[in-house]
């Protein structure tokens, strides 16, 4: 698999630093408020990263933390009445909400920023014994970018063009515009830890490094997260992590891109924000997903009513095929077609197809196509009037893996409700064979008040969701 790396600007094959496992960390929300459509890129990407790492036989471990003690989390409690604990509890409680509607699958390890905090101090004491950290009398401390000659390297600017944009805020007792906070001293009314530099909180650069060290080591294989990060937060992880270890921070660095919105990025302040919950009330949560890895995912995306309604168009088109083959393996023939071989050898191509788009720097967009491709060949050869059970076991089964790579067409189970639409099938069935009509039209309209549309064909009656 080759993996477009942001710390050399070019694709690499992915060589892990354990053969046959992946260390990966991914920057999971800082939790105020509930996740936005902006978060929920990286979630299902990275996701769909890990799945189909594991597919390809790896051994994952893959880390998502969640930022719980921020400047933003301090002021929604002052906002809320309450303290940082309540409400960070609180939305992690709605992360899991939103991200289990998309189907992201729970990481190895879930860390806390607070439940880090002796971690945190070890490194920024490292920091300030060897130099590249000090500590000034409010109780902050601060890391010197000035003295980590690699500076730079991950966002590919040279030091005096970041230090051009940099500046000490009022308050802050800093010796440089680009040094940055490690710990900051507890203003009243703040939580704090104890520490060396008296009571406090960490910054937020240092959580990441701390946590990372913690789970998975000193160097690991991948750290992802959006585009947003690149500067100042990665790069600040690899200065603040390799100064204290030693070592190389992340081999492979993977940064989705952006969001838009009709066309015009994202912003809260433009008017055009979106929470998940807000568009999943509306189109459900798998658009959703299905949104965020139509496209490869370096590349920015568009979110528009009409592109979620694409979204769910596509879906509907899986999710019928699925309902055609589960169809075809409850009624269809014994015998096989002559030319079976042939139909499977085809049908398998489409793995090939997928694997390759996916081994090309996780190309989901040509995976999907590949699964696209996988549909067109079911509907030709496997569906038709006389379907073979075999071969719909052979397409369901492939169906099945490509799609649960991507993480899609996950809400096609519902035993109970699906038997409560076959007993409903088969009383219209016993209406109509009765001759009663207005029995029998009478089902159907209540199914389809559902959202329930059937087809009578001469092995009896299909249905699917509209």
């Amino acid at each position: 698999m080759k993996i477009y790396n942001t710390l050399t600007r070019r694709k690499e094959e992915l060589k892990t630093v354990k053969e046959g496992e992946v260390k990966i960390y991914a920057c999971g929300p800082t939790v105020y408020n509930y996740i936005h459509i902006g978060n929920a890129r990286p979630l299902c990407v990275f996701d769909t990263l890990r799945r189909y790492l594991e597919y390809r036989g790896y051994k994952v471990n893959f880390v998502q933390n969640f930022t719980d003690i921020d400047d933003k989390i301090i002021k929604k409690a002052l906002e809320e009445n309450s303290d940082y604990k309540t409400v960070s509890e609180k939305y992690i409680e709605e992360f899991w909400k939103d991200v289990k509607g998309m189907n992201f699958k729970e990481a190895t390890v879930h860390p806390k920023a607070t439940e880090n905090i002796d971690e945190i101090i070890n490194i920024i004491s490292t920091l300030v014994e060897k130099g590249y950290a000090y500590a000034v009398e409010n109780g902050d401390v601060y890391f010197s970018p000035k003295k980590f000659k690699e500076y730079g390297k991950l966002s590919h600017q040279p030091l005096e063009d970041l230090e051009a944009g940099a500046r000490i805020n009022i308050g802050e007792k800093k010796k440089e515009p680009m040094d940055f906070a490690l710990w900051k001293g507890a203003k009243p009314g703040e939580p704090y830890w104890e520490s060396p530099w008296g009571k406090g909180r960490p910054g937020w650069h240092i959580e990441c490094s701390a946590m990372v060290r913690r789970y998975l080591g000193e160097t690991i294989d991948i750290h992802c997260g959006g585009q947003d990060l690149i500067f100042p937060h990665h790069e600040n992880e690899i200065a603040q992590s390799e100064c204290c270890n030693g070592v190389p921070f992340a081999n492979y660095w993977m940064h989705n891109g952006y969001i838009n919105v009709d066309n015009v990025k994202m912003s809260k302040s433009l008017g055009n924000f979106f929470t998940v919950r807000d568009v999943a009330e509306k189109y459900g949560y798998e658009p959703i997903r299905y949104l965020m890895i139509s496209s490869q995912y370096r590349s920015p995306i568009n979110y528009s009513v009409d592109i979620i309604e694409q979204c769910k168009a596509s879906l509907q088109r899986l999710y019928t095929c699925r309902d055609n083959l589960d169809f075809a393996i409850a009624n269809g023939s014994d015998a096989l077609p002559e030319n079976a071989d042939e139909i499977k050898e085809k049908l398998s191509s489409r793995r090939e197809q997928f694997i390759s788009a996916m081994d090309d720097d996780l190309n989901t967009a040509d995976a999907i196509s590949a699964v696209f491709e996988l549909v067109r060949d079911i509907n030709t050869n496997v569906i038709g009037e006389n379907p073979s059970k075999e071969l719909a076991e052979f397409a369901a089964e492939l169906f099945d893996e490509l799609t649960g790579v991507l993480g899609l067409v996950y809400n096609r189970k519902n035993d109970s409700l699906d038997s409560e639409i076959e007993a409903l099938i088969e009383a219209r069935q016993t209406a109509r064979k009765e001759k009663n009509w207005a029995e029998a039209d009478r089902i159907r309209d209540e199914l389809k008040a559902q959202g329930i549309i059937l087809e009578d064909t001469p092995q009896g009656v299909k249905w699917h969701r509209e």
